[in-house]
């Protein structure tokens, strides 16, 4: 049997949401460790955008939900979005 398409949840870059919110984003909703938190963060930073995970399309949607959710409660502007794997 096929396995179903996978599907990246990435994280975009903006010069207000604070980069602790970010790592307790990635802590909480993703489940990465503190050390690849950081890390996933700085790429965030550096590069625009980062990959927070990979899952089956409506895990990935319901973790986008998620993020902009927390987001939104704290008046963030943190965007997420899915492309395909």
């Amino acid at each position: 049997m096929e396995r179903p398409p996978r599907y990246k949840v990435l994280l975009y870059n903006d010069d207000y949401t604070p980069m602790e919110f970010v790592v307790a984003i990635l802590e909480q909703l993703f489940g990465k460790g503190p050390t690849e938190a950081t890390q996933i963060m700085l790429a965030i930073h550096n590069s625009g955008f980062g990959v927070a995970g990979v899952y089956v399309l409506d895990v990935a949607e319901t973790k986008v939900a998620a993020v902009h959710r927390a987001a939104e409660q704290r008046d963030y502007p943190l965007r997420a979005g899915v492309e395909k794997e």
